[in-house]
């Protein structure tokens, strides 16, 4: 990244730490999410935006790593390679970013994150995971949110494979949670019994991050 996008991306940082601080967006409103598709504050986009850090590693799936490990029975160690020897899924979700947009009817395809946790048998206590990126990037996840059918360390979208821009060649995908809770670009899930804070969850944002009780901000 050059001086002038680290400059901008800093800028960008700050801006939406300001928007924590001043609860932008929020309506106070609650939704079910059995009866309102739309979660509050959010409004429905055609394209998909890309929002990142500033930087997009560039990973082909064959130089891919990825590791899991923390409170479980056993570690994973996988490569690009036996990555796409697992069981492919595809699920249909809807995407909500703290930013206020949301997309409807996203097909994906990739590996469940309940087949991941069937692998690495987490131990009672773990109740959280904390997933970070080949970008940096880090984020914490509840457990259950994990193990969620919907979850999914996803690959391709709509039949097309994850740009890199979005996110390619893995990006987790948890349509239950605020985008930001989907990292992209994963190199590794550990499993912990406390919720560290992330990336954004240190400037301000909420640690769980349900879109349909507006936890955009807090704790």
């Amino acid at each position: 990244m050059t001086v002038p996008e680290a400059d901008r991306w800093a800028r960008l940082a700050r801006s939406k730490e300001g928007w924590a601080r001043d609860g932008r967006l929020l309506t106070g409103r609650r939704a079910d999410p059995a009866t309102d598709r739309l979660p509050p504050g959010q409004r429905l986009v055609r394209d998909w935006p890309v929002l990142d850090l500033g930087t997009q590693p560039v990973i082909p799936m064959r130089e891919w790593r990825f590791a899991a490990g923390g409170l479980c029975a056993r570690t994973i160690s996988w490569t690009g390679a036996d990555f796409l020897k697992l069981p492919v899924v595809q699920t249909m979700s809807d995407i909500h970013c703290v930013t206020g947009w949301s997309v409807y009817d996203n097909l994906w395809q990739g590996v469940s994150g309940a087949h991941l946790l069937a692998l690495l048998r987490p131990r009672p206590e773990a109740r959280f995971a904390i997933v970070k990126s080949f970008d940096s990037y880090t984020t914490c996840v509840p457990i259950e949110h994990l193990a969620d059918p919907a979850t999914l360390l996803a690959t391709h979208r709509n039949g097309e494979p994850l740009t890199r821009a979005h996110g390619g060649p893995v990006r987790l995908i948890v349509p239950k949670l605020y985008l930001w809770k989907s990292a992209k670009w994963i190199r590794q899930i550990w499993l912990t019994d406390a919720g560290n804070v992330g990336y954004w969850e240190a400037r301000g944002y909420h640690r769980r991050g349900d879109p349909w009780a507006e936890e955009r901000y807090g704790r």
